[in-house]
């Protein structure tokens, strides 16, 4: 197709748009927007080269010569999203900013449903993505780390903002797919589960549910996993 390489490439290195004729018509932050209100209407399977270029009103060949692959796109779309991090003046407080910073994220996937999906390293160097790496070694200045300590924290710290909210998004989906309402479903597998561990067969499992049978605050279980990450990093003594 008209702008593959057989040779790796950055988007961000090519011009914006590629080849002779017209000036581009369209800029990157245009065709970007044009996809993140594809994915936020319909999901990011609805985001193909075609449909992305039938909404700015070209054709799909000449989106090609700003947009040489679908993975650029998805590129495009993160970086797009990570502008929307509103960096702050930080507190000194490492702590309080990073969380500050892993709520945001969180609230970010929420808008954005179909960000966990796109959630990859090696989108993690595009402009929007420095400055969000930036501001938040910003926040970590008053931590006693490495740099290299403090990239390792910010990735472990993203991580479970993605896989927490992926959960919760699938758990949501799958909720609005079922004929009956979460409520009941719940109910009926405790009934189900307290079947089984009143045979005797799972005593350890007995004996957790004694201690606390819940229900579960997943707000909490939320924030005690953030604090647990952001405790390894802690320094010693």
């Amino acid at each position: 197709m008209t702008g593959r390489t057989a040779v790796p490439e950055v988007i961000w290195a090519r011009p914006e748009r590629a080849g002779r004729g017209p000036r581009a018509a369209y800029s990157r932050a245009d065709i970007a927007a044009v996809a993140v209100r594809i994915a936020d209407a319909d999901g990011l399977d609805a985001v193909s080269m075609r449909h992305v270029a039938t909404e700015l009103g070209c054709g799909t060949m000449s989106l090609y010569n700003y947009v040489p692959r679908k993975e650029d796109l998805y590129e495009l779309m993160v970086d797009a999203i990570s502008g929307e991090h509103e960096p702050w003046e930080p507190t000194g407080d490492w702590r309080a900013d990073m969380l500050r910073v892993a709520h945001q994220t969180r609230a970010l996937m929420h808008r954005h449903p179909w960000l966990p999906r796109l959630m990859s390293p090696v989108y993690g160097f595009s402009p929007n993505a420095l400055r969000y790496l930036e501001h938040c070694l910003v926040c970590l200045d008053p931590l006693d780390a490495s740099y290299g300590t403090k990239m390792e924290l910010i990735a472990m710290l993203n991580g479970v903002v993605t896989t927490y909210v992926g959960n919760e998004l699938a758990t949501a989906e799958r909720t609005r797919s079922l004929p009956w309402s979460a409520e009941q479903e719940q109910a009926m597998r405790i009934a189900y589960l307290g079947s089984r561990i009143a045979t005797g067969a799972y005593p350890r499992m007995a004996a957790a549910f004694a201690q606390d049978a819940g229900p579960i605050d997943l707000e909490a279980v939320f924030e005690r996993a953030l604090g647990r990450v952001l405790d390894a990093f802690e320094p010693k003594g």
